[in-house]
């Protein structure tokens, strides 16, 4: 067994340059630490073993398969699974990449240490180190790869359908072969001057407008109303309290749903008892002009809402002393400055993480459209696209998945989608008490 000599610089190189070319070699032959060495070894020789399966795999992944024309179709191969598969196996290669690395860290931190100590551990000072370093990562192991399996192989898989021409009707696998396309999928609904393109434009712009004006006034009415049941001194104000969080409480698919009757054009109880007291000569059209609906989605939301707001702004009024106020009572300020210099700034200070989150929620606030319009009434590019005045992304989504099956153009909104929730995401995170708590 080779001595190391701590002194010789050329030392540390060899020990680098063995755990380089194989898993757990410098260990094996210079650090006596026979177990660690053993098992990283293992490592490698179990992915060589592997290695022409994974090979056939990301070739796979390439390809996406060639057109099977010859054999009938359930016998065809499908290349959404070669997808699926081969990113799998990516993934298994970034973990055996990782595992690589951490035995040449290894290998380094046991020769630094050996050149402090001036000998090498003994067989049980070596098997107890592993067992206790090792042990943590034993325990997250199966957590890592249920977490590789379930959440980054699907938002990859998702991410790279971006990519591909997975669409009806030509290239559903396993009848049709799915292929690479780049960035043709993106410059077709951002730049291709289409009704793709113009349907895309539009629904964006008006999910931005809808989840800006959605936050906007359930924010500030149930801001309002917050006040205005902390003002009013009435005896039954939890009882008001009851009747506003009902709306938020109830599912929204029912709610909607009774909304979508009581507006009807036709025979909706809204407009016959407009009709009835002679407000109205003929019906109005709330779910059928596109401004209309619109509007009318932002305001069933804020019925549907503010009751939420309503809630989180009475709890976070509750903190603020009341010697605040009493101070500005006596300095003179009237209601109205008392709410807008004090109780307002306070209370957003304290939730502004939630109306962040909150704006997030309604970009994708699939319910409130869906059961109510159903993303209608029809555009001019409705015909090619599907997508209604009402639909917001996430509604147009389902409809490309469902129905058209262009699972290509439905996966670059979900990743366009992402590129617009993730910042304010982080942004509401790092607003937290625990975030900040955490990073001192």
């Amino acid at each position: 067994m080779a001595q190391i000599l701590p002194a010789n610089g050329s030392a540390g190189e060899k020990i680098k340059l063995t755990s380089l070319l194989f898993m757990g070699l410098a260990h094996i032959l210079y650090l006596k630490e026979y177990l660690k060495g053993i098992l990283f070894a293992a490592i490698e020789i179990v992915f060589i073993c592997f290695c022409p399966a994974i090979v056939r795999k990301i070739i796979a992944l390439i390809t996406l398969g060639s057109p099977q024309l010859d054999i009938p179709v359930k016998m065809r191969s499908n290349s959404i699974f070669m997808l699926i598969d081969g990113i799998l196996v990516l993934s298994l290669v970034v973990l055996f990449i990782v595992a690589y690395v951490l035995s040449v860290q290894s290998a380094e931190k046991s020769y630094k240490r050996y050149c402090v100590l001036k000998h090498f551990p003994s067989q049980k000072a070596s098997i107890e180190s592993i067992s206790g370093t090792g042990f943590p990562i034993a325990g997250l192991a199966p957590i890592i790869v249920l977490l590789l399996i379930f959440v980054v192989v699907p938002l990859v898989f998702s991410v790279a359908v971006a990519f591909t021409n997975y669409s009806a009707p030509d290239h559903i696998p396993p009848a049709k072969t799915v292929d690479w396309v780049g960035l043709a999928n993106f410059k077709d609904l951002i730049g291709g001057g289409s009704n793709w393109s113009h349907g895309f434009g539009r629904i964006a712009l008006w999910t931005l407008v809808w989840a800006f004006l959605s936050t906007f006034t359930c924010y500030f009415g149930g801001l309002i109303i917050a006040v205005m049941l902390r003002e009013s001194k009435i005896k039954i104000a939890p009882f008001f309290r009851i009747i506003y969080i009902l709306p938020y409480a109830v599912p929204v698919v029912i709610t909607m749903l009774v909304w979508q009757n009581l507006l009807n054009g036709t025979f909706g109880t809204v407009n016959r008892t407009l009709m009835a007291f002679g407000l109205i000569s003929k019906p109005i059209p709330w779910l059928g002009s596109p401004l209309l609906a619109q509007a009318t989605c932002i305001i069933i939301n804020l019925w549907a809402g503010f009751g939420y707001f309503m809630l989180l702004a009475m709890g976070t009024m509750t903190a603020v002393s009341n010697d605040l106020y009493e101070a500005a009572k006596i300095d003179g300020a009237s209601p109205r400055q008392i709410l807008t210099s004090i109780t307002v700034p306070l209370v957003m200070y304290q939730t502004m993480p939630q109306i962040i989150m909150s704006f997030t929620h309604n970009i994708n606030n699939f319910g409130i459209i869906f059961f109510l319009t159903g993303g209608n009434p029809a555009t001019a590019d409705s015909t090619t696209t599907m997508a209604g005045a009402t639909d917001i992304l996430v509604t147009w989504i389902y409809k490309l998945t469902i129905t058209l099956l262009k699972y290509n153009y439905a996966s670059v909104i979900a990743v366009l989608i992402f590129v617009v929730i993730a910042p304010f995401a982080i942004l509401s995170f790092r607003s937290t008490k625990s975030y900040k708590e955490g990073t001192v």
